[in-house]
Parts: C-alpha cells; sequence; structure tokens
C-alpha cells in the first residue's frame, strides 16, 4: 500500500504518546517494533481478509496508573458475542456459495471497557507487528467489527475514520453516532438511541403516562440520550418528575438521595437509562429502602441484563418491568454446540489467550500449568472434567440471542460487502472510471464504499442494509418481565415498534402485560389526575403543565372529551346539561297557563269578564230605570260587551305562541280597545251636545241621535281594523325564540312583525283615549246628577295613565315579561273603565234605588239651568 509509511508513523507517534517511552529507532525511515512490554492479548486466525475485533471481555479497570490495581471481572456475556464472531465466520469459510475461494480471519483484543485500551488495540488492528514476520508494519485489517460501549466506539471511529476503515459497531447506540461528517466510516446494527428513544415516547404516550421520572448513568451518551427523551417526551405534554444522575462510585448517600427523591416525587413511572452495573447499584438500594409500587422502564441496555434477572433478590421490584430491545433470533442453529465445545485442555481447540480467564471464572478453578494458564490463587485446580454443559450461565443462554445476533449480523454484512466486491464486473464498478477493487490488495475505503450500499435477506428472513447515517432498520421488541413457573424471570414480547410502519409503529398486546406486583391493570403516572368530561384544566402557578386542577365549566359551557383545556361555548340556542358535558335545546319557556304567573293574570282576566257580565245582567234586570237609560242603554251595553271581549283577549296572549295566536292577540287587541273607547267617545259626546241643545237656538243634538252615534262607533272601529288588516298583509307578528348566552331558557313570544304597525294600532287607541279626556274635562261641570263626564274623566285618566306607564315597562322587559307587562296593560285599563262608569251606576241600582228616579236625576240639572 502506497500509505503504508504514512500510516504506521501514525501509528507509532500515537503509541508513542500513549505508551511507556520507547527506545531511539535506528532508522528513522523504516518502521519498527516499539521497545517495552506493549504486546496486548490477541485472539487471531490468519485468511485472505482478516476481519477486526473489539470486545469489552474486562470491567471496571482503572486507567490512573494504566494496570490492574483492582481485579477486572470477566464479562461472560461479552465473551459469547465473542465468539458468535467466530462461529459466523467459521460458518462463512464452510459456505460454498458466500466467498468460495476466499478464507475469512481475525484478529480480536479486549478493550477492556476503557476507552485507552480500546484507542490501543485499535492501533494494533491499524499495523501491529505479527509473530514471525519482518520487522516493519503489517497486518493491517480493513474492517473492525466493535466495539460495544458507545464511548468506546466513539474514541475507535474518530481514529479509524482517519483512514476511511470501516467500523461495524453491534451495541454502540449514541445517536451522535449517526454523523457522518464526525464518524464518516461507522456503521452499525444496532438502531441508534433516537429511535429507542421515539418508541419509548410512543409507549409512555399510549398508556397516558404524564408524570415520569429518568433515572441515568454518569456516561457522556447515556447523559446525552436521556437528555434526548426529555426533550422529545415533553412536546407530547409529559413532565418530568425527576431527572437524576446515578454516579460513578455509587456512593451510599448519593444513591439513598436518588431513591428518596423517586419516592417524594409521587411519580410511578420511571424509566432508568443506565449500564448494567449503575441499575444493580440502584436496585440494591431501592430494596434496601423498601420501594415499592414503582412501574420500572427499561432501557435496551439492561431490557435483558442476566445481572439483574438471575438473582431473585430483585424479582419484588422488577417484575413486570417493561422496555425494549433489539429484535430477538429465536434460534441460530449450532451456536449453542459451537459454544459448549470450547474447552481449554482440548488440544483441537484453537489457541485462545482469554479461554483460560472464561474458564476459570465459570468453574472457579484454576488451569495452573494448563495451556496459558493463569497465576494460581486460592482457587483449587481444574480436574479436566468440567463442562460447559453442566453450568446454567449468560453464556451458554441462547434464549436471547440480541446483541449476539448483531454480532452475527455484522460479520455477514462484510461478507456480503466482500461478495460484491469479488462479483464485481469490470466497467461497472462502483469507482471513478468504473473500476472495481483488487480483492488481493483491498483499501479500507473500497470495502467502506461496498458496506454502505449492502443489502441483503439473511437465511432468517432479516434484511440486512445501512441507511445514510450508517444505521439499520429500528426494529424493537417490545418485553415484560415475568415471574415463569420455574420461578425464573421470563423476558415475554407484548409489542414490537417498527420504524418502517409509517404512523403506526407500535404495537402492544395490553392483554399480555403483567404489570408491578403482578398487577394486570394500567398503573397510572399522573401529577394531577385526569380532569372528567364536564371540566377544563387549570394550570398551577410554578407548577408543571401536567400539574392542574379540574374546573367545572360555567353554565352554558361543555367539555366533552377528558383533560379539555377550554370549555366550549354552546350556541344559542343550547345550553349546557347539569354535567356540563353536552349542550341541550334550551328549554322553551313563555307565558303558560301552568306557571303562577299565567294562572294569576288568567284569574284576574276570568274574574273581570265575570263582573262585566254580572253588570250586564244587572243592567238588563233594571234597563227601564232612569238612570240606565238616562245616557243611552245602548252605548252602555255595547261599551260592556267591548269590555268583556277587552277581557277576554288578554286570554290569546296566554299559551304557547303559534303563528294564528300572534295574529289574533295584537289584533284583537286593538279593535276591541278601539271599539271601547269609540263607545266612551260616543257617550261624552252625547253628554255634551245634550247640554248644548237645552240652550236657546241650538239644535245640535239631532247630529247625535243613536243612528249618528252607531256611525261614529263604526267609522274608529272600522279604521283600526284597517290599520290591522294592513298589518296582517305586510308583516304579520310571529312567533320567535329570544336566546342569549346567560339564560338556559329559549323564550318564546311573538315579534311584532311590524313595528311601524304596532304603533300605529297603539297610538290609535292613544288617540281616540286622549280625545275622550278632552272632552269629558270640557264636560266635566256639567250637573252631576245626570252626567257622566266626571266618570269618564276618571276613567280616561286612568287609562292614558296605564298606557303611558306601559310603553317603557314594555320596552325594558325581558322575554315572557314582556308580555305579561301587555296583559296587565290590557286588565288594568279594562278594570278602570269597568270600575270607573259601572260601578257608581250599580251602587244606585243595587243601594240607593231612591236616587234612580227621574225627579232625582233631573232635580239638580233644572237648578243649574234656572
Amino acid at each position: 500500500m502506497k500509505s503504508s509509511g504514512f500510516l504506521c508513523g501514525i501509528v507509532l507517534c500515537l503509541e508513542l504518546l500513549y505508551l511507556v517511552p520507547a527506545e531511539p529507532q535506528p532508522e528513522p525511515l523504516q518502521c519498527s517494533l516499539i521497545a517495552g512490554a506493549s504486546a496486548l492479548p490477541v485472539l487471531q486466525r490468519t485468511g485472505d481478509v482478516k476481519l477486526g475485533g473489539l470486545f469489552s471481555l474486562h470491567d471496571m479497570v482503572l486507567e490512573a496508573d494504566l494496570s490492574f490495581t483492582s481485579k477486572p471481572v470477566f464479562n461472560l456475556r461479552t465473551y459469547r458475542w465473542m465468539q458468535t464472531m467466530l462461529f459466523a465466520i467459521d460458518e462463512i469459510n464452510r459456505n460454498d456459495h458466500l466467498l468460495p475461494n476466499i478464507t475469512l480471519g481475525y484478529k480480536i483484543y479486549d478493550s477492556c471497557s476503557a476507552s485507552f485500551h480500546a484507542l490501543r488495540a485499535s492501533m494494533e488492528l491499524m499495523g501491529g507487528v505479527e509473530e514471525g514476520w519482518e520487522r516493519s508494519c503489517r497486518g493491517m485489517v480493513p474492517v473492525v467489527i466493535g466495539d460495544g460501549s458507545s464511548t468506546l466506539s466513539v474514541a475507535v471511529a474518530r481514529f479509524l475514520g482517519v483512514f476511511h476503515v470501516p467500523q461495524v459497531s453491534y451495541f454502540s447506540s449514541s445517536s451522535s453516532l449517526s454523523n457522518k461528517a464526525e464518524f464518516p466510516s461507522f456503521l452499525r446494527t444496532i438502531p441508534s438511541d433516537m429511535f429507542q428513544v421515539n418508541a419509548l415516547v410512543q409507549l409512555i404516550q399510549h398508556f397516558g403516562w404524564t408524570w415520569v421520572g429518568v433515572v441515568v448513568g454518569d456516561d457522556t451518551y447515556l447523559l446525552e440520550g436521556a437528555q434526548i427523551f426529555s426533550e422529545e417526551v415533553q412536546k407530547v405534554s409529559v413532565c418530568m418528575a425527576l431527572h437524576e444522575i446515578i454516579p460513578r462510585n455509587h456512593t451510599a448517600g448519593a444513591m439513598a438521595s436518588i431513591v428518596a427523591r423517586i419516592r417524594s416525587s409521587g411519580s410511578r413511572v420511571v424509566l432508568v437509562f443506565a449500564l448494567e452495573h449503575d441499575t444493580v447499584a440502584l436496585f440494591d438500594e431501592v430494596l434496601q429502602q423498601g420501594l415499592i409500587g414503582v412501574q420500572w422502564l427499561t432501557s435496551e441496555a439492561w431490557t435483558t441484563a442476566f445481572v439483574l434477572s438471575t438473582p431473585s433478590r430483585f424479582l419484588p421490584i422488577l417484575q413486570g418491568s417493561l422496555g425494549f430491545a433489539i429484535r430477538r433470533l429465536v434460534h441460530l442453529p449450532g451456536l449453542q454446540e459451537f459454544l459448549l465445545h470450547l474447552n481449554p485442555l482440548n488440544p483441537d481447540t484453537p489457541k485462545d489467550p482469554f479461554l483460560p480467564i472464561f474458564w476459570e471464572e465459570v468453574f472457579g478453578c484454576s488451569l495452573q500449568g494448563a495451556q496459558g494458564g493463569s497465576v494460581p490463587g486460592f482457587k483449587p485446580l481444574c480436574t479436566g472434567s468440567e463442562k460447559l454443559e453442566n453450568v446454567r450461565n449468560i453464556f451458554s443462554d441462547v434464549s436471547q440471542l440480541r446483541v449476539t445476533y448483531n454480532v452475527y449480523k455484522a460479520v455477514y454484512a462484510v461478507a456480503h460487502a466482500l461478495q460484491a466486491i469479488k462479483n464485481c464486473e469490470k466497467g461497472r464498478g462502483t469507482f471513478p472510471l468504473q473500476n472495481c477493487p483488487d480483492t488481493d490488495s483491498l483499501q479500507p475505503w473500497q470495502l467502506l464504499q461496498y458496506l454502505k450500499h449492502v443489502e441483503f435477506f439473511n437465511l432468517y428472513g432479516d434484511e440486512i442494509k445501512f441507511d445514510k447515517n450508517g444505521d439499520p432498520a429500528a426494529v424493537y421488541d417490545l418485553l415484560n418481565w415475568q415471574l415463569g413457573a420455574n420461578g425464573q424471570v421470563e423476558f415475554v414480547t407484548v409489542g414490537t415498534y417498527d420504524e418502517s410502519l409509517g404512523t403506526k409503529k407500535l404495537h402492544i398486546q395490553e392483554e399480555d402485560i403483567i404489570w408491578n406486583r403482578n398487577q394486570t391493570t394500567i398503573p397510572v403516572s399522573v401529577c394531577s389526575n385526569s380532569c372528567p368530561p364536564g371540566t377544563r384544566k387549570a394550570h398551577r402557578p410554578h407548577f408543571p403543565v401536567c400539574c392542574f386542577d379540574c374546573v367545572v365549566c360555567t353554565a352554558g359551557e361543555i367539555s366533552n372529551q377528558t383533560d379539555a383545556t377550554e370549555c366550549v361555548r354552546c350556541l344559542p340556542e343550547f345550553w349546557s346539561n347539569e354535567g356540563r358535558t353536552a349542550c341541550n335545546h334550551k328549554e322553551v319557556d313563555f307565558l303558560s297557563y301552568g306557571d303562577i304567573m299565567g294562572i294569576t293574570l288568567l284569574t284576574v282576566a276570568l274574574l273581570g269578564s265575570l263582573c262585566t257580565a254580572t253588570v250586564i245582567l244587572i243592567f238588563a234586570c233594571h234597563c227601564a230605570t232612569p238612570i240606565v237609560r238616562a245616557n243611552n242603554s245602548e252605548l252602555s251595553f255595547l261599551l260592556l260587551f267591548s269590555l268583556a271581549l277587552c277581557f277576554l283577549c288578554s286570554l290569546t296572549f296566554i299559551g304557547r305562541p303559534s303563528e294564528w295566536s300572534c295574529m289574533l292577540r295584537h289584533t284583537a287587541f286593538g279593535i276591541t280597545f278601539v271599539l271601547c273607547i269609540s263607545c266612551v267617545l260616543g257617550k261624552t259626546l252625547v253628554v255634551l251636545m245634550a247640554f248644548r241643545a237645552t240652550l236657546p237656538g241650538t239644535n245640535s243634538i239631532k247630529w247625535f241621535r243613536p243612528p249618528q252615534q252607531r256611525a261614529i262607533i263604526t267609522l274608529c272601529t272600522l279604521a283600526q281594523v284597517v290599520i290591522c288588516s294592513v298589518w296582517l298583509a305586510v308583516a304579520p307578528p310571529t312567533p320567535r325564540r329570544l336566546t342569549t348566552h346567560e339564560s338556559d331558557l329559549a323564550i318564546l313570544v311573538c315579534d311584532e312583525g311590524s313595528a311601524l304597525c304596532f304603533s300605529l294600532v297603539l297610538g290609535y287607541i292613544g288617540l281616540l283615549a286622549s280625545l275622550c279626556l278632552l272632552l269629558a274635562f270640557l264636560a266635566r261641570k256639567l250637573p252631576d246628577n245626570f252626567n257622566e263626564a266626571r266618570l269618564i274623566t276618571c276613567s280616561m285618566l286612568i287609562f292614558c295613565a296605564v298606557w303611558v306607564a306601559f310603553v317603557p315597562a314594555y320596552i325594558s322587559s325581558p322575554g315572557k315579561y314582556s308580555t305579561a307587562t301587555e296583559v296587565f296593560a290590557i286588565l288594568a285599563s279594562s278594570y278602570g273603565l269597568l270600575a270607573c262608569l259601572f260601578l257608581p251606576k250599580c251602587y244606585i241600582i243595587l243601594l240607593r234605588p231612591e236616587k234612580n228616579t227621574r225627579t232625582h236625576l233631573m232635580a239638580k240639572s233644572m237648578y243649574n239651568i234656572a
């Protein structure tokens, strides 16, 4: 390679920077070994194309002095992942259809869960010196599978990106790794945390949780994921009850404080966005404080964690936990046999520097004197009869092939990219001039281009491809921690999340979920309980938006949904029901015969009609007496008849308004009152003319005899009939509903139709009444015993006073009260006429018959004339 000298120079410079001091190089332009014990344990196998691998086989390594000052923990789960890479490579090498005549090799290092070790191992992969080779920089791998941790992958990706060496991670989910400007050669077979965040947000939204807590491990990329979650979840009106960070040193005081804040927050749903060792520390404290009743949501990093699901001590608090995990492969044929076949004492087992450590960890024995054996301690020597088939641990457990499957897919993605390069036809390549890569001198950047465009379906029906950010299709299983019949935790799939399904990405089988404390009902986690229909949410000052009070909608407004932010005002013709949940038609109100006001007016009207009928009966029985005959008894009877009609016409104003009743009430009122006033006018004119006729030389009485009186009454009444006819023809009164937003009643009244015609009817009645009042006033000093002038004057004063007061009262009275005002005016004026004109006569007829003589009636008149 042309760039090998430059590359080796960078590698050596980086090693000089990070490792122990090296001896001076004898030949500055030639790569050479660095002095000192800098070689790292490596598991390798030769092949035509060698794949690099990075796996964090050891956890909890202190970096202060670059040495193991505390004993590291060997990770059995990660060792299974590494063995899966070997299994996939072995499977591909035995496949006659995939990469025939090409043997894949590998070169695998332990990154020790530390950025320094991961970077150091990646340097070895870029140009370390292999045993038996001449002293030059050789052995650069064209692709690296790993690492698992996002923190380690970021460090490695920055380094590999300089040389455009493709890196395919199986467990690094940080969303920042999707940034191709910063990590151009990074790809992965695990979805980005951004998709996991979207899935968690939709899960929380699905179950209606609005008061959620987050506990996150103190890791840059975990904090980044938790921050993205907090931002996204608040966009769907979910509030953060707490946001706590688990310290790296897991101090007792800090852990106790976190659990105390979870308890005091009131949140029943808490998402733990952390790694396995952080969650163990957290739940140890939860157990110690006895915190129960919390529905724990798991992040993908520990959803199927063996260290939490296997010890029975965590079951009381973690049973029912819910979380997303990457898609599981149910069965990978041959994998378990491959794993169980491992044995460091078997001469057929390939040389593996990590196998003795694994063996001693699993069986608790020492391989002193065995192949690659460790320093003997207090452990007994291994007998050689140990078998992995007899041990149940996370290494041999292939029931949850999730990250393991990702490793498998990563290896096959590289193999298919190499197959595409091998099958490239000259002149049809993807590079300038359509050239094809040379498989004998394959450059990493060439493999990177083919990896980006790899797309195939594996034997298990899953499509393997990368998007423009190097991410795979995001598909998750929703897992529920349930207690199995054997007393062990079972991860039951209760739903799926598929980013490619459009709007409906989350599917959940709620009936299959067992919640915390073995409950079957969905837990409620809210700052404030939902506001039922009929109420609205009122935000509490200085609290998150999820904390609110429920305020009952005011009358005339409704809310027909839960957690309504506003109440909706009903339309004018509708009114809210008692529960403020629906708008019903307003109850129609009118002056009816059933309410107290209607009954009262009806009684008064009928009483007035009865009184009028009684007067008619009295006058009929005494029609021959002087007081009845004194002033045209025919006019008296006609006046009494019209008064009876006036009392009865008021009944048309009571009851449900209809088109006919509206037209009848106003026209009957106008005509009957004009008839009544016309009769009074006729009697007044007769009185005046009778006394003028007694004066010498006056003969005007001939013009006011009964025929002329009837003509006057007929003409006056006919004029009102014409006005009413025009009114009915042009704009007749019609029923109308009066509705307002402030009232729960719709008032049914008669609309006048034409205000002008209504004014003319009232004005004409007022004109006749005023004329009667004027004439009666002029005749007030005529002999009392003979004429009715003073009685007419009094009756007209009452009539005019009532109707003058009626106008403002009618205008200002709302709804049916305006109708009642009009009825009251009709009855009051009718009673005034009846009482003033006929009560004195009835008094004389019934109680003072001695005054009902011609002599008495003529006495004062003759005296006055003399």
